[in-house]
């Protein structure tokens, strides 16, 4: 949590800013302490110099008692007062001037002042300024304790002028700047951390949108973008390129899934294309085993002439050309279901009248009918319409009427089939149930019966040109439009049904 909170934007100007106030803090200290006070030294002998040469300039040679002399005494006090001086001159042992004492500290006597300079004790550290005949030094006033710059010199008049200039501790003026170096360093970071949360908010905001939309990007999601205003700056122009950038790599990306889909697609194509291979071989091979080793035998027997008379030889040769049938029939009947059980078969959809499509079925089974003396009974006239491929309702039907012959029997007498056409359970759906008086499907069997190649009685099957597609490929249409279909057995039968779109 504390790291994360340090490596806020916000928390990391902030630091830096007082990072830097801290700095220029600390360097105006080091040089408070370091050049206040010989900049303090320096500009007070500069002040001291510029006022000697002024009044050695512009003062007369000589200070009579005419009428000018008050203009010069006045002239003398002004450069006192301005400058907190304290001026006196001599002529040997004559006062010519001296500061009025109205307005500053009087010297003391000419004895006293004299007696200062002459034998005053200092070091040579005391000293400011030495040069031509002009020495200015540090001094302290024994009776008071104050200290002076006290400079000494020669006019051009001959006269010798003292200015004495007082001056307070330079510590004491250090500690004081230095405060107020501290004062102004706490108001700069109180003010700094004011103007940090809106200068940051200003640029962490945008600034945490743009990794806000990098982390949704890293998730695959592209949709969100940053709002570009009118400016030029540096993340103006970075959120530009994250808005390219996430058009270019949800473009990508999304070519990436086409061409991946395709390709699995292919894939599993080419798979699904394998495996029926495979299982319509291992198909054929079980399932024309027999018709084969029947033709085989048969044609040996026409070769070898088994039977001479005709009658024979005729039998076998309709026996190798049933068989030739059957195995075309399989054949195609197998090729039909693999392509619905492994490729994407499309239907051609329309709307047909589903009543005219079973009574053609019957019509088509009508001879069989009669010789087998099974009654039919289908009591719709009306039209009735569906909506589907009316060539694959119809295999259906044809199944479904086709097995209804074969495994019919009479009850009290009779053969019968019936066929109807319901409301199916699903709403917008037709039901269409074929049954058949005879011999119930036993329950284990009931969902076997719609597996490939599954006969319950093969020998009767078989006897009856039976070839264990019919029903596999009535479940592959049914699935192929994911529409109920079962069987069910009934009271003195067996039904099987299936449930097709009904259209208005």
């Amino acid at each position: 949590m504390f790291k994360k909170i340090l490596g806020s934007v916000r928390v990391k100007l902030f630091l830096t800013l007082c990072v830097v106030i801290f700095m220029i803090i600390a360097f105006f200290i080091i040089i408070n302490n370091s050049v206040l006070e010989a900049l303090y030294y320096y500009s007070k002998k500069e002040a001291t110099l510029e006022s000697y040469n002024y009044i050695n300039d512009n003062i007369p040679k000589v200070l009579n008692n005419d009428e000018n002399n008050y203009n010069y005494e006045l002239e003398l006090e002004k450069i006192s007062v301005n400058n907190n001086f304290e001026i006196l001159i001599l002529n040997g042992e004559e006062e010519v001037y001296k500061t009025n004492k109205n307005y500053l500290q009087d010297f003391g006597t000419i004895n006293e002042i004299k007696y200062e300079v002459k034998y005053s004790i200092f070091n040579k550290s005391d000293i400011v300024y030495s040069e031509d005949g002009i020495n200015i030094r540090r001094i302290k006033d024994k009776k008071t304790g104050v200290n002076y710059i006290l400079l000494k010199g020669k006019l051009k008049n001959e006269n010798q002028i003292y200015i004495r200039l007082p001056i307070t501790p330079i510590q004491d003026s250090v500690n004081i700047s230095n405060r107020f170096i501290y004062i102004i360093g706490v108001a700069s970071i109180i003010l700094g951390a004011v103007a940090v949360t809106f200068i940051t908010q200003r640029f962490s905001k945008p600034i945490e949108e743009l990794n806000d939309i990098a982390n949704e990007m890293s998730s695959l999601n592209f949709k969100r973008k940053y709002r570009i205003n009118d400016s030029e700056d540096e993340i103006n122009k970075l959120g530009k390129s994250i808005n390219t950038l996430s058009d270019k790599l949800e473009e990508t990306i999304n070519k990436l899934k086409i061409n991946n889909s395709e390709l699995e697609k292919d894939i599993e194509s080419k798979s699904k294309i394998d495996e029926m291979r495979k299982q319509f071989i291992s198909d054929v091979s079980h399932e024309l085993k027999t018709p084969i080793s029947l033709i085989q035998g048969y044609a040996e027997g026409l070769v070898e002439n088994v039977n001479s008379d005709e009658e024979n030889r005729k039998f076998y040769a309709e026996v190798i050309l049933d068989e030739a049938n059957k195995m075309d029939k399989l054949v195609k009947r197998l090729l039909e279901l693999m392509k619905l059980e492994y490729e994407d078969r499309k239907f051609n959809d329309n709307k047909f009248d589903i009543v005219e499509l079973i009574n053609e079925v019957i019509r088509n089974s009508k001879v069989i009918l009669t010789e087998q003396n099974i009654d039919v009974e289908f009591k719709e006239e009306k039209p009735i319409y569906a909506y589907a491929d009316d060539f694959y309702i119809e295999q259906v039907i044809t199944n479904y009427f086709t097995n209804a012959i074969k495994n019919v029997s009479e009850i009290e007498g009779k053969k019968r089939i019936k066929i109807a056409i319901k409301r199916g359970k699903e709403e917008g759906k037709l039901r269409v149930t074929v049954f058949n008086t005879g011999k119930k499907i036993d329950e284990e069997n009931l969902n076997r019966i719609w597996t490939r190649f599954y006969k319950v009685d093969e020998a009767r099957t078989r006897s009856k040109g039976g070839t264990g597609i019919g029903l596999a490929l009535v479940r592959a249409i049914m699935m192929k439009y994911k529409s109920m279909y079962g069987v069910s057995n009934k009271k003195d039968g067996v039904e099987f049904y299936f449930e097709v779109t009904e259209s208005k």
